[in-house]
């Protein structure tokens, strides 16, 4: 097999790895650098693909540039169509589905991958989940003349595509084990106020249950819930969470937990390898969100040109992309044991404040009008990772 000899090779075209590539360009004009992408490898807005439909944005529209733009403007190699079979870690080499590639600093983007659920019945194959471009091609292919959708995920991915199928002219339903929609993130009060006013917009919410068997049904589907309840459906949309891409890296000795086990630098147990994206667990924190992944990815960048950076997550509060219930929420750090919710709504909004002892807000929720409180509230909070 040929080999190729490069400064820095990227795994990964998503966010994570263009971004990396483009701050690391900023930075180091001449070093030699790959891309590896298992896809087409076009530059897209991932956060757009759960808002396309009502903006009437087709897959076409949603690429911001082709591959060859990408190549051209980063100066780098980037392969397309290519699967990682094995990393050396003591060799500095990998070993692709095109030839081996020897590095000297290696960056896994490995991203994740939608979590699988066991569903029985002669159409548990017709589920579909959508994480990237490709999966949304064909989304958008087989959603063509469907009117009743269920939306199996009441999270946040579940609940923005959800909302965007709404919008668009279909009818929803959300199902899923929760007491309440993105019962995770967000205290009860906030959750129940957020299924009330989506079930008026037109969102039919089978909570606390789950889906046992789809079956086809004259021309549609059958849906068996846990509870005994059926429903019909013209077509299933799984959103029931992300699986970090871990694999890749346990095979090859790194060291793994929920994702990729990297420290502040975003090193991980190997000299030479580091992680970001959907796949690493930073200092114990796995946050799939945008801005995590943009501060990660200027920190990295740092220390992969000569300037070792230890990465710093300011506030980040997370919009998300429900328009017919506005919402944004910043988490409070997760060993706040001690604060507690303030909560306070009227016709506007509700706000949620989250406040230790020393009435310090270390979080907080804003949903409806109230979000235009985001920035002043985003001042008062404390850095999510501090230096």
């Amino acid at each position: 097999m040929p080999q190729f000899e490069y400064d820095l090779v990227i795994i990964g075209s998503g966010l994570a790895g263009y971004t990396l590539a483009r701050e690391y360009r900023k930075l180091d004009k001449t070093g030699s650098l790959l891309l590896i992408s298992r896809d087409d490898g076009v530059f897209y807005s991932k956060p757009m693909l759960s808002n396309a439909l009502a903006g009437n944005k087709t897959p076409e529209q949603l690429v911001m540039k082709p591959v060859e733009k990408m190549r051209e403007e980063l100066a780098a190699d980037i392969r397309v169509g290519t699967d990682i079979t094995e990393i050396d870690p003591q060799a500095h080499r990998l070993v692709s589905s095109q030839g081996e590639v020897k590095y000297g600093k290696l960056v896994l983007g490995l991203g994740a991958t939608p979590r699988q659920l066991p569903l029985q019945g002669g159409a548990a194959d017709a589920v579909i989940s959508v994480n990237d471009l490709t999966a949304y091609r064909t989304f958008r292919q087989q959603l063509e003349g469907k009117q009743q959708i269920s939306v199996i995920g009441p999270g946040l991915v579940g609940c923005e595509f959800a909302n965007d199928l709404l919008r668009s002219g279909h009818q929803v339903q959300v199902i899923g084990p929760d007491p309440y929609p993105l019962s995770l993130l967000l205290p009860e009060a906030v959750g129940q106020r957020m299924q009330e006013v989506l079930a008026e917009k037109g969102f039919e919410w089978y909570l606390e249950r789950t889906v046992e068997r789809i079956d086809r049904q004259d021309d549609g589907l059958h849906l068996m819930l846990s509870d005994g309840t059926e429903l019909q459906s013209d077509f299933v949309l799984s959103a029931a969470g992300l699986v970090p891409n871990i694999e890749l890296a346990r095979a090859a000795g790194l060291k793994v937990n929920r994702g990729i086990a990297v420290d502040r630098q975003l090193a991980t147990s190997a000299p030479d390898i580091y992680a970001l994206g959907d796949c690493a667990e930073v200092a114990g924190m796995w946050l799939p969100y945008v801005m995590p992944i943009m501060n990660a990815a200027r920190a990295l960048a740092k220390t992969l040109a000569g300037e070792p950076t230890d990465l710093v997550y300011p506030p980040m509060p997370v919009v998300v992309k429900t328009p017919d219930f506005p919402l944004v929420i910043s988490p409070p750090p997760k060993d706040a044991g001690n604060g507690h919710w303030q909560i306070d709504s009227d016709d506007s909004g509700l706000r949620a404040l989250f406040v230790d002892s020393d009435e310090q807000v270390l979080g907080f929720i804003l949903t409806e009008d109230k979000t235009r409180e985001k920035q002043s509230l985003v001042k008062q909070l404390p850095n999510v990772l501090d230096s």
